[in-house]
């Protein structure tokens, strides 16, 4: 179990009605996406996102992925890109 504490944020009005009444789980998506910001600026880690979660780091990549949120922020270009590197690069080790 995670230790918590409460904070205050400040939110449009219109907003604060669905932060009021949250199960476990709604509560763990929004503490995942208040990280957010903070992987993404490589402030933290997923793994240490994960931590301060209190769950372990393939599940906040599940969360995350759910929401459309990608581990890997590589295009398909740039995956290939790098796929044709590593082949060039096998290729050069076979021949030497």
């Amino acid at each position: 179990m995670v230790t918590t504490e409460s904070v205050t944020i400040r939110v449009p009005v219109g907003m604060s009605k669905y932060l009021k009444v949250m199960n476990s789980e709604a509560e763990l998506v929004r503490n995942a996406l208040l990280l957010y910001p903070y992987i993404l600026n490589q402030t933290i880690s997923h793994g240490g996102a994960a931590e301060i979660l209190g769950i372990r780091k393939s599940e906040l990549i599940d969360i995350y992925d759910k929401l459309g949120y990608s581990y890997l922020d590589m295009t398909m270009d740039d995956l290939d890109l790098e796929l044709e590197a590593f082949r060039q690069l096998k290729k050069r080790e076979a021949t030497e």
